[in-house]
């Protein structure tokens, strides 16, 4: 391996080491506050507080070059035979070659190459000295899954900039005698303020409780720009799509198992465990309850609680950040956009469902297991139905050439009900006479005109004949 491609990688390494570090070398920040920050950026970043310890006091011994790790291949290697270290050497630069190749196939090339004799290189020592060299087989695994996606962090400089949702499983006691059953927290996150736009409990994992979710934040806090979702079904659903592109919202996807790129409501979500705790804690409750409660547990406790990752945002930024630091609730609040409102019926409307029915010789629809009616007029025609998922007790019925109107399930009731009257449209009319007969006789009267035609003219043309 040359000294360039080592001195490259420790450079690398040295720059994630001061970018984690960077809050935490001002001199004006009081040991209080610098063991906060600590505690939030080891958090954020999956670190221990030792490692930032220890690279804060390399920084300050040697500098940024104090931040650099040592060789992964040690100079002082000391291997089972003489000029081990060329052969180990060779035996890294195959393995960045193609980093699939496992410890065999690279003994069998230098072997081959008669870069080491046959049978002095065991499989075992090769394979800990690669490891010990950071190029193991779950090592590379590593590197290629990072180099897939952006690692980098992020955050929007506005609130209502972008929204990311995603569901939480949890066990609330809300069955039979407070059992503890599997129900879902939706939840919609603004992606700078970290503040909750809306979220709710349910007994079901289903598009529509996303749709709902979304629906509940826009008639609250009005439209964003974009939206930020994973690749589950619930959110990437047609009528979502639909919808939101109706509001003029973008629609983002995470790439496939990208989890860290959801970072934001990943952490948020694991608030979420010390609700379920509180809430197993309590004991028998309905599903309306846990609802309640979670809203208490939003808006009293999570809203108004510091949330380290927006003093992060501030302190990279190089701002100031008050020594309380700064709640989602007060983030959201003091932003400068402007929130933008649309109209209730326009937002009702794009979260609207459209399905195709036929209606039968009973003059209903089926839908959601039950018989809508839907007038005689409209028996055999094809309809188009508009309804709320989270609401199906109605629905809109639109055919062409009606006006929209209102159906409601079918009631059975002990005796049957007099026959509706058909429209006037559809009432038989008396004829005044058989206008097909009538037609076939005028067809016959045109076709016997043509035939004694077709005889005067060809009676004229022999007289021509015999006149000439």
């Amino acid at each position: 391996m040359e000294a360039k491609e080592v001195t490259q990688w420790q450079d690398e390494a040295a720059l994630e080491r001061f970018k984690l570090i960077s809050p935490l070398i001002d001199p004006a920040l009081d040991p209080a506050k610098r063991a906060q920050l600590r505690q939030g950026i080891a958090r954020n970043n999956g670190i221990s507080e030792r490692s930032l310890f220890r690279y804060e006091k390399a920084y300050r011994e040697g500098s940024f070059t104090g931040l650099k790790p040592v060789s992964r291949v040690s100079e002082q290697i000391q291997g089972p035979f003489p000029g081990f270290r060329e052969v180990l050497d060779e035996a890294i630069l195959l393995k960045r070659e193609v980093p699939t190749r496992s410890v065999n196939q690279i003994i069998l090339i230098l072997e081959g190459e008669g870069k080491v004799k046959p049978g002095l290189l065991k499989r075992s020592t090769l394979q800990e000295h690669l490891s010990k060299a950071g190029f193991s087989r779950r090592q590379m695994k590593k590197v290629a899954e990072a180099r897939k996606g952006s690692s980098r962090r992020f955050c929007r400089p506005h609130r209502m900039m972008l929204g990311q949702a995603d569901i939480k499983y949890v066990k609330l006691p809300v069955g039979k005698k407070g059992r503890m059953k599997q129900c879902y927290i939706c939840t919609l996150i603004d992606d700078h303020s970290r503040y909750i736009l809306a979220s709710g409990v349910y007994d079901k994992q289903t598009a529509d409780i996303v749709e709902a979710v979304y629906k509940k934040a826009i008639l609250n806090w009005g439209i964003f720009s974009a939206t930020y979702v994973d690749n589950g079904s619930q959110f990437v659903s047609k009528q979502l799509i639909r919808a939101l592109s109706q509001l003029g919202i973008r629609h983002l996807r995470a790439k496939p198992y990208a989890c860290q790129s959801k970072g934001k409501i990943e952490v948020y979500n694991r608030l979420i465990n010390s609700f379920e705790k509180e809430c197993k804690a309590k004991g028998r409750m309905t599903l309306d309850e846990a609802n309640k409660y979670w809203e208490y547990f939003v808006e009293e406790y999570y809203h108004q609680k510091p949330h380290d990752g927006i003093a992060e945002y501030y302190v990279s930024m190089g701002r100031e950040v008050p020594e309380g630091g700064i709640t989602p609730q007060q983030e959201f609040t003091r932003d400068s956009v402007r929130l933008r409102f649309m109209d209730a019926g326009v937002v009702a409307n794009a979260f609207l469902h459209h399905e195709t029915r036929t209606v039968d010789k009973g003059a209903c629809v089926n839908f959601g297991g039950r018989k809508y009616d839907v007038g005689l007029a409209l028996i055999g025609a094809k309809v188009e139905i508009i309804f709320d998922p989270m609401a199906p007790g109605t629905i809109t019925v639109h055919a062409k050439g009606m006006e929209s109107f209102e159906a409601h399930p079918l009631e059975m009731s002990e005796y049957c009900k007099p026959r509706p009257e058909l429209p006037e449209t559809m009432l038989p009319v008396k004829p005044e006479t058989s206008r097909f007969l009538d037609m076939l006789e005028k067809k016959h009267q045109q076709r016997m005109q043509q035939n004694a035609d077709a005889i005067s003219f060809a009676s004229l043309r022999k007289e021509a004949a015999e006149g000439v």
